[in-house]
């Protein structure tokens, strides 16, 4: 059913694995093009555009921009006891990992006497989350975004989702109840009912909405977080600057590398699993094994058609991005994924705990035949916004740090400025900037 890359016997590097890697195409520069006009409407025309383009893109336009109190709560009150237990549990794992995510402290380095730097670390003001809708419904997403802003200590917080034209009742027009309940049991009362790059650009200007009985004040963020399509993605990339992002994301992506020890029902569940997210989403098998990628190939095109979204899942693994890659043994099979540089990384095979060290770039590496990604998607304690499209060989995926930032605080009286003068000037001159040493040598001026 996947397309087989034969890999055996060739001595490959780096840069030739990535060429021949399946991967899904992301064109986000073009949709650049499409989001520029959407987001300069955004910012011409606030929460009047917002409700324009709730109508063009998702099909409804909300009974207001800000989901009100009351409707969180109700969301809250009338959750599936099973999956408020689960969201709970979530939480708390999440928060219990990502507590640990937090830098000890504040460190002062004494370098001279009176010279000294501080070293902090100070959350941002203010940030819009970011939870996807449409072809499934992610309050996963909010704990996963919400909770390393709250254990950062992000002052001001709120979260974005598409309205839902399936909705009915008190909720039509608004986000999911289940997304809305996530909020709510995290605390967040700030919930705005807009979707897409729409969303990104009123996070990043900001707007009034003055239809209801109230005026409704969204300030502009400073960091906007949290996974969506391509034109989310597009969005963050053409206001970049004028705010923060975590990361551009592309489409989802499993690569498992696995040997003979491993249960091809397993990987097969596994590889399936991923495909359900989105026709563009990456299932990728390593391995040095082709009885085995055989057997899972077969179980793989059993489960795709007997899923509930088949037809989804079966274009997903039968496009360009999914697919069987072969190799010698698992040193090059470890080669492949550090080039390939996963989203989600699963290792199935022999001794897989000490192997996990040979790990250089994945954005999460799920170890052993028992941890699957879908673990990761909801209880794991970890968290599941990751870089992905081969950003993971140089990001990380969201966590605390994403919402802190290191600031330097420079303390230097007069005998430690004067004891590094002759220094300042020296550089000062070698660099052809002399009004540098000067703003140091004018402090001491008098002594002369």
């Amino acid at each position: 059913m996947m397309t087989t890359t034969d890999l055996r016997g060739r001595a490959l590097g780096a840069r030739e694995l990535r060429s021949l890697m399946p991967r899904a195409e992301l064109d986000v520069a073009a949709a650049v093009e499409t989001v520029r006009p959407i987001c300069e409407d955004v910012r011409r025309r606030g929460a009047e555009a917002l409700y324009e383009l709730g109508e063009r893109f998702d099909g409804v336009r909300p009974p207001s921009l800000r989901v009100p109190a009351d409707l969180l709560r109700a969301a809250l009150e009338q959750l599936d006891p099973q999956v408020r237990e689960a969201l709970e549990e979530a939480v708390r794992r999440t928060r219990a990992v990502h507590r640990r995510q937090l830098p000890e402290g504040s460190g002062t380095v004494l370098l001279t006497t009176g010279g000294q730097v501080d070293n902090r670390w100070v959350p941002v003001d203010r940030v819009g989350l970011y939870v996807p809708g449409g072809r499934a419904v992610y309050p996963s997403s909010v704990v996963m975004n919400v909770v390393p802003a709250q254990v950062a200590g992000v002052g001001s917080l709120a979260v974005a989702s598409p309205p839902q034209r399936e909705n009915t009742g008190a909720f039509a027009g608004y986000p999911h109840p289940t997304v809305l309940a996530a909020c709510a049991l995290l605390g967040v009362d700030e919930v705005y009912a807009i979707g897409g790059a729409q969303a990104v650009a009123a996070f990043a200007h900001g707007f009034t909405d003055t239809t209801g009985p109230q005026p409704v004040e969204c300030e502009p963020v400073t960091l906007v977080t949290g996974p969506g399509n391509i034109y989310v993605a597009a969005a963050k990339r053409h206001l970049k600057g004028l705010i923060g992002i975590d990361a551009e994301a592309g489409p989802t992506e499993i690569m498992v590398l696995a040997d003979d020890t491993a249960d091809p029902v397993h990987v097969a569940a596994d590889l399936v699993s991923q495909a359900e997210h989105d026709p563009q989403a990456a299932s990728v098998l390593v391995t040095p094994s082709v009885a085995f990628a055989e057997a899972v190939d077969g179980e793989v095109a059993r489960r795709a058609a007997a899923t509930k979204h088949s037809e989804r899942v079966t274009q997903a693994l039968t496009g360009p991005q999914s697919g069987v890659v072969l190799v010698d043994d698992l040193d090059a099979g470890f080669d492949v994924v550090n080039a390939y540089g996963a989203e989600h990384l699963e290792l199935q095979v022999r001794d897989a705990g000490r192997l996990a060290e040979r790990v250089r770039n994945a954005g999460a590496v799920f170890v052993g035949a028992f941890a699957p990604v879908s673990l990761g998607d909801y209880l794991a304690g970890s968290n599941h916004v990751l870089p992905t499209g081969g950003c993971a060989c140089h990001s990380s995926g969201l966590g605390v740090h994403t919402f802190l930032r290191s600031m330097q605080v420079v303390e230097y009286g007069p005998t430690a400025l004067r004891g590094v003068l002759d220094q300042v000037v020296a550089l000062a001159h070698a660099e052809d900037l002399p009004a540098h040493g000067e703003a140091v040598t004018a402090r001491f001026a008098d002594d002369a």
